[in-house]
């Protein structure tokens, strides 16, 4: 299938086969926020690619694989597996940033913005909240068996998109690009109530300065709006938890989506 043959016969075809398999599998994978994450090892995310193209490959035989791996038509068909998996990656990736957009909405309203932290998931640099909320999606994720659904409609996509048929067409295209929209509602619904009390808080100590102008406004609007957005999030843990937990299910209907449409 490669158009090279070191003499191997049926195992060294079964190999490619395998190695032609991960790369879908490897680009979902690295394309999703959890297991795509700068923290996992390379080494990691190889294996569990591997192991899960091994598991695909005795499950699902009839999965077509191009003759020649390394002519123009192999090489198109491997772009195609990258486009479906990145695909697939790319749904789960957009979900996640809610609860990210949502901690940017309130750490400006806290004046919090400036307190910058290293993501180590993504390699750049969030926010306090921001990093708290991912990690807890990222907890109810895995806790609620989210990411094994993943995997299985990642190796179901093999039955929507088999190999040779991966363009996915402008309607999926247009499909990915609108749940950015849903993305961002989510977000502002995850941050509405911290941000409604923010901004009766600044009200009230704008009042509060021209009632009386010798207070600093800065020194009495900084810790007021810290401390009312710390007891807000608090007090609100609940309905944040509850939005989150939506999100990991929405997050797994829109990959849904894309495979059935």
């Amino acid at each position: 299938m490669i158009a090279l043959d070191f003499g191997f016969g049926a195992l060294e075809t079964e190999f490619w086969r395998v190695v032609f398999l991960m790369t879908r599998i490897g680009a979902a994978m690295m394309a999703a926020p959890i297991f795509g994450a700068a923290i996992i090892p390379v080494t990691v995310r190889t294996c569990a690619t591997g192991a899960v193209a091994v598991f695909v490959a005795a499950w699902m035989p009839g999965i077509p694989v191009p003759e020649a791996l390394f002519s123009v038509q192999g090489l198109l068909a491997v772009l195609g597996e990258v486009l479906v998996g990145v695909s697939l990656g790319f749904v789960l990736q957009i979900a996640f940033a809610a609860p990210v957009v949502a901690a940017e909405l309130i750490g400006g309203g806290m004046g919090m913005s400036m307190a910058m932290a290293a993501d180590p998931s993504g390699g750049g640099q969030t926010t306090a909240f921001g990093q708290f909320f991912t990690i807890v999606l990222t907890l109810i994720f895995l806790a609620t068996g989210a990411h094994l659904h993943w995997i299985h409609l990642v190796v179901e996509s093999y039955n929507a998109f088999p190999p040779g048929e991966t363009w996915l067409g402008a309607d999926r295209f247009a499909l990915i690009a609108s749940f950015a929209g849903t993305m961002l509602e989510t977000a502002v619904r995850i941050a509405l109530p911290v941000t409604l009390v923010l901004l009766l808080v600044q009200i009230l100590t704008g009042v509060l300065s021209r009632s009386a102008p010798s207070l600093n406004l800065f020194a009495l609007g900084l810790p007021a709006g810290v401390l009312a957005g710390i007891t807000a999030v608090i007090l609100a843990a609940p309905m944040i938890y509850d939005q989150l937990t939506g999100v990991a299910a929405v997050s797994l209907e829109q990959v849904e989506e894309v495979l059935i449409r």
